[in-house]
């Protein structure tokens, strides 16, 4: 798109664009949002980065939008509770219910937040978590893979959040909300990259 348009840029130098210019048209994006609905649902991912297994912890509300991600070299009760004290912090807020898998680390990590009676399992509840990876997935193997933890966390922070201002959820609505919704995403964006 860029060379229809005459310009002749290297991927480098959209690389050093988006680390620089990246954080901040997230927060902004982030600054506009609604508080998101009262039922988060959390869940871990590894990924594969230079031969070493990272976790990529996620947290998502009960319609598809990712309120956070993290990701840490381990999976344990100390990887949980820094994932939910950053969670709890960023959103200002206890959500009505916290749906997870059956990770152990999950229930010691709620324990020691006074959270525990917030806590649902089981069945397929937390498949809407399981869900929000796949984005990444794709990402992932089209980039060729992660290079590193910090990489992973600036990118999936940015792009997680700019992901979630363009998805419409375009099976559940009809084309002509879909067409008026999208057009207001994209004023709302020309507004936030002018800024």
């Amino acid at each position: 798109m860029l060379a229809e348009r005459g310009i002749d840029v290297s991927y480098e130098t959209i690389r050093r664009w988006i680390l620089k210019f990246g954080p901040a048209i997230a927060a902004n994006v982030r600054s506009r949002r609604a508080q998101p609905s009262g039922t988060w649902h959390l869940d871990e991912v590894f990924v594969r980065i230079g031969g070493k297994r990272t976790y990529l912890w996620r947290a998502v509300d009960d319609e598809g939008e990712v309120l956070e991600v993290l990701a840490q070299s381990r999976r344990n009760k100390h990887a949980a509770l820094k994932f939910m004290r950053k969670l709890l912090k960023k959103q200002g807020y206890t959500p009505d219910e916290i749906v997870t898998d059956k990770l152990g680390s999950y229930s010691a990590a709620l324990r020691e937040l006074g959270l525990a009676h917030l806590h649902v399992t089981g069945g397929r509840l937390n498949n809407r978590a399981e869900v929000s990876h796949q984005p990444t997935r794709r990402r992932e193997r089209r980039m060729g893979r992660f290079k590193s933890p910090g990489s992973m966390q600036r990118f999936l922070s940015v792009h997680d959040t700019i992901y979630n201002h363009f998805n419409l959820q375009r099976h559940l609505i009809s084309r002509r909300t879909l067409r008026q919704t999208r057009a207001t995403a994209f004023v709302e964006w020309r507004e936030i990259v002018a800024a």
